[in-house]
């Protein structure tokens, strides 16, 4: 262990990517609620197509998807149009070959994705800790404005 790193930190890495408002950021507090290491890692926003693999290689990538439709729904207050999500599934392009689960979150409760997720986990167990981890500094989208 690394000097000043936590125990936890040592833990797998689940990294969760997907188009903006899919529900990142939701699903990696819901998993980290529950002892995993997840983090959402923000490929939608880099030219760098490996990104999600920098740093520290993720053991599970989980990729999240929706639709523009859906895009505009969650999100009204951001002017979203198509051509900006065909550039998010370009950058994305790279870690959606790569990922180990892919779920279309449209019409999707956040507590349905979770127990997807969590289902797929059971079935590919990971180390975790028995008590929730650290809540993650908010980004992108979920930083209030």
């Amino acid at each position: 262990m690394e000097p000043g790193q936590a125990e936890w930190e040592r833990l797998p890495l689940i990294k969760v990517v997907g188009v903006s408002a899919a529900g990142k950021s939701t699903l990696v507090s819901a998993l980290r609620e529950r002892g995993y290491n997840a983090r959402s890692a923000s490929q939608e926003h880099s030219e760098s197509p490996k990104m999600w693999r920098k740093i520290r290689p993720p053991v599970a990538l989980i990729y999240l998807e929706i639709d523009l439709a859906t895009q505009r729904e969650r999100r009204p207050d951001v002017t979203w149009d198509s051509a900006w999500l065909v550039t998010e599934e370009k950058r994305l392009a790279h870690a959606r070959l790569h990922t180990d689960l892919i779920l279309d979150t449209r019409g999707m409760r956040a507590a349905d994705v979770l127990e997807l997720v969590q289902a797929w986990l059971n079935e590919h167990p990971l180390a975790h800790a028995a008590q929730p981890l650290p809540p993650l500094p908010k980004t992108g989208s979920a930083v209030a404005g």
